[in-house]
Order: structure tokens, then C-alpha cells, then sequence
């Protein structure tokens, strides 16, 4: 079998290619385009038709090339969304997350129904960008979009509606708006309507594996094409992402970094409870039933947009540069949260880093090495915070912690957060939502029996950089120092 693989991140986007050979693995790029978002007015957008576009040019440099296509699956970011009318077409343009217009929202809709009451029906993070206060916002404004919406769409589920014309909205990424409930499996009117928004928005939810459409008549006359059918997979990328996670054992710790790192451990059902509120962890869903215990960490987002002020003041840096920059600076020398509400949105994040450093009595990194060094110090030290609340509030005790996605290319960073939780890392594949996607649909065509069959194939398919902890007094007196600075504890 031949089956695409299209993985959208919130820079990036990527059609996979992936074959089964003799028990393993192979993967091939496809197709590689940038996801950039669009600012118009005052408001920052998805360029979705741009998306769309990409994904049908995946789709004929498959076609040029003689590949017959198998199956088809798309996983992407969380949390957003668009709208579908009653003519059966899209209404204005997805908001981007990082969009001002849930500004203080989040704080409000808790005012309103109570933090207890939205984690204990949703056992959802609590992020000024979740769905519930992004539709919040839109109700408080009026918006002309909620009078004329007839079907709301996550991303994945609103591409996939584009390719194949069906409208399903898939279980991991439902599961991320802060509107879904695990405990009764399925859409929760009763906070939908607490925001004021119509249930009838919200339609049948299907679980990864489920096939959910094929290739629209339109989309095949247009490519002259085949048509080709069309499975939901775990479509929150992270999902994706851990179900290629390569573990042995049943319990282990995961670290998906990129843009956002998110971290944390596979359960069976969701911990809902007051320290897991209290801990402002997330129970997201994954493959097959399961729920992601884990947190959002700020990530590899800091060091992007640091780059693009650079280039925009002028200075063109590789990531490569940056990386060897860091490693050259003094150790230790400031210490941000990547977490910090300053860090979120788009703009000029080195004035901010040195703004956030004044704040909490530091002094500010200077130089571009200085400030990558902290960035990517901060951001291991955040994940010894996190893993050891992880191990905390699921009572496990994990042996190393598995790295997956494109951060982990970051050599460096893979290193020092060995050092910093003291324990291995185990890093690869660099592709896992990618990855994780086709394990789903290779399941779904009987190719694979299981998830955990599915990861041993994965283990033996891709390399497996492990790193071993270094100077751990060192890092470990770094991370009293970076607790008592950042004061996130």
C-alpha cells in the first residue's frame, strides 16, 4: 500500500508519502510548503484556500509521478475552526489562535461558569485560545459569521470537507476545544449553550480509524484524478504525533516539540480531579480510545519569531547559526518562562525576553547567542518542571522521556534536557505526526493489528538518537535558580 500522509503545523506543511516494505517503514516527502498566517485589519488569519491548494498539489505531484494513492488522511494544529453556511460553503477565514480577539475572554466565560465546572465536564487546559473562548468571543462581537454559521469545522475536518465534500468533526481535536465531554463521549450542550452558541453547530463526531469519505467528484475532475478514500486519524497533530511515539512499555513520558512542546504520558481514561485542575493539565484524546495526560508548553515558537525580528531588523540567521551561537554564550546567565502571556503573541520577541528579564530582576541577554541560549536553557529546565508533574498527577515514575517531531533536529536542546531532568532522552522519529497519521490509516486497512504493533514497527523502521544526562549538580542547582526567577512554582 501507498497512502499519503498530509501533516500541517502552524509553519509548515508537509505531504508524506508512506509504504509498507517487508515490515518496515519507509517515508518519503512528498510535497513541502509554508503555512503563513494573514493579517488583515486588525484581525491574524489561516490562508486555508492557500492550505487546500497545497494539499491538491500534493495530490498531482503524486499523479505525475504514476503513484496510485491507497488512502488519504490530514492531521493539523488544534483548537480552530471554521464555519460552513447554508449554501454549503465557507464563511470568512479562520482565525489564527494567536489572534487579539479572545483577549480577556478566558478570564470572563471562568467569571461566568466557574473553572471547577468547565474542567470537571471537559478536563481541559485551561488557554486564552481554547474554542470555547475563541466562539465566546466571537458571540460577545456579534459576529455576523454566528447568524449565518450552519456547521462548525476544526481544521483537519474542514480541508477533509473540501477534499471529499462529507462533515465530520474527529475525536482528538474535538476533544481540544473545551466544549467536549469525555465522561458522556460526546459534544456538551450544556457549556455550549452557557456561551451561547446553537449544539446544532456540532455534528457526528468520528474516531481516528473511521473512513469518512473519498476523493469528491469535483477535487477528481479538476486533478483528473482517481478517487481515493479518505480516513479520519488522531487529526490533532500531537495525537498523531505520540501514537508514532516508538515506546516498548506501557507506561513512558512524551515530549512532542516544535512549534509548541507538549508534554506528558498516555492513559486510558481521562484524570479529571482538583490537582490536575489545579496543575492546569490537559485530557486530550488520542488513537483508539486513549487520552493524552499532558501540558502545553510554549515551545520552539520563542526562537522562531526571534529569527523573523532578526530578519526583519536585517540579520538573515540559519537555525544551524543560531544553535552554534547558543552553545558558544555563557551557561546559565538569564532565565525566562516560556509560558509567560508575553511570549504569545507575534512580534518582537528579543525586546520582550529582555523586557521579561528587567521584570523578574535579571539581566537581560544581549546578543543573539545570549538570548537563544536562553531560550532553549528555559525551555529544558520547563520540561523537568513539567515531567516531574506528569509523574506526580498520573503516579508513574518514567525512566527517560521519548522526543518526537521536528524540534527534536535540535540537537542541542535534545541534549540539555537530558541534563536538566537527569534522566535519557530518546529522540525520533523527526517526522511523528506524519508518522503517526499513517500508522492510523495502515490499522484501519488491516495492514497493522494494533497501535502497539504499529510502534514496534516504527522502532525498527526509524532511528533512535538516545542522550545521556551530563553535568547534572550543574543543572539541577540551574533549576532552583530557574524556579526562583521564573516563580512558577
Amino acid at each position: 500500500m501507498t497512502i499519503l500522509a498530509y501533516d500541517l503545523g502552524a509553519s509548515s506543511g508537509r505531504a508524506m508519502l508512506g509504504r509498507l516494505n517487508e515490515g518496515k517503514i519507509e517515508v518519503e516527502e512528498l510535497h513541502r510548503f509554508s503555512n503563513d498566517p494573514v493579517q488583515v485589519g486588525d484581525r491574524l488569519h489561516w490562508d486555508i484556500l492557500r492550505l487546500l491548494h497545497e494539499l491538491k498539489q500534493g495530490l498531482l505531484k503524486a499523479k505525475h509521478r504514476g503513484i496510485k494513492l491507497d488512502s488519504i488522511a490530514i492531521d493539523s494544529w488544534a483548537v480552530d475552526f471554521g464555519f460552513i453556511g447554508s449554501n454549503g460553503e465557507l464563511l470568512g477565514n479562520p482565525y489564527h489562535y494567536r489572534d487579539h480577539h479572545t483577549d480577556g475572554v478566558m478570564e470572563q466565560v471562568i467569571e461566568k461558569l466557574s473553572a471547577s465546572h468547565i474542567f470537571g465536564r471537559t478536563g481541559i487546559q485551561f488557554l486564552p485560545f481554547n474554542t470555547i473562548n475563541q466562539l465566546a468571543a466571537l458571540k460577545q462581537a456579534d459576529s455576523p459569521l454566528l447568524r449565518d454559521a450552519k456547521h462548525f469545522l476544526m481544521i483537519p475536518d474542514l480541508l477533509r470537507y473540501f477534499l471529499t465534500g462529507e462533515m465530520f468533526n474527529e475525536f482528538s481535536n474535538a476533544t481540544t476545544t473545551q466544549l467536549y465531554n469525555p465522561l458522556k463521549g460526546g459534544w456538551d450542550e450544556e457549556l455550549i449553550r452557557a456561551i451561547g452558541i446553537s449544539p446544532d453547530l456540532f455534528g457526528q463526531v468520528a474516531g481516528p480509524g473511521e473512513r469518512v469519505g473519498q476523493l469528491r467528484s469535483a477535487v477528481c475532475e479538476e486533478l483528473n484524478i482517481e478517487s481515493v478514500p479518505v480516513y479520519a486519524v488522531a487529526e490533532h497533530d500531537t495525537g498523531s504525533a505520540v501514537a508514532a511515539v516508538p515506546a516498548l512499555e506501557r507506561s513512558f513520558a512524551y515530549l512532542s516539540c516544535g512549534t509548541w512542546s507538549l508534554m506528558g504520558t498516555e492513559i486510558e481514561e481521562p484524570v479529571i480531579n482538583e490537582l490536575a485542575q489545579q496543575l492546569n493539565f490537559t485530557n486530550e484524546g488520542g488513537a483508539y480510545g486513549t487520552y493524552r495526560l499532558l501540558k502545553n508548553i510554549m515551545g520552539l515558537w520563542i526562537l522562531q519569531e526571534c529569527r523573523r525580528s532578526w530578519e526583519r531588523g536585517g540579520i538573515s540567521y540559519t537555525f544551524p547559526e543560531l544553535v552554534k551561537l547558543a552553545d558558544e554564550a555563557k551557561p546559565f546567565a538569564a532565565f525566562i518562562d516560556p509560558d509567560d502571556p508575553l511570549f504569545l503573541h507575534p512580534g518582537d520577541m528579543p525586546a520582550r525576553i529582555s523586557e521579561y528579564s528587567v521584570r523578574t530582576g535579571q539581566t537581560a541577554p544581549e546578543d543573539a547567542g545570549a538570548i537563544v541560549r536562553c531560550i532553549l536553557e528555559s525551555l529544558a529546565l520547563k520540561y523537568r518542571y513539567v515531567l516531574e508533574l506528569t509523574e506526580q498527577l498520573s503516579g508513574q515514575t518514567f525512566n527517560g522521556l521519548h522526543m518526537v517531531g521536528g524540534g527534536i533536529q535540535n540537537t542541542l536542546l535534545c541534549k540539555w534536557t537530558a541534563n536538566a531532568i537527569g534522566k535519557p532522552v530518546w529522540a525520533g522519529p523527526v517526522e511523528g505526526s506524519a508518522i503517526g497519521n499513517m500508522v492510523v490509516q495502515w490499522i484501519a486497512s488491516g495492514e497493522l493489528a494494533d497501535i502497539w504493533e504499529a510502534r514496534k514497527v516504527i522502532r525498527e523502521s526509524f532511528p533512535v538518537d538516545a542522550y545521556e544526562p551530563e553535568q547534572y549538580e550543574e543543572w539541577d542547582h540551574a533549576y532552583r535558580s530557574f524556579i526562583d526567577k521564573t516563580g512558577i512554582a
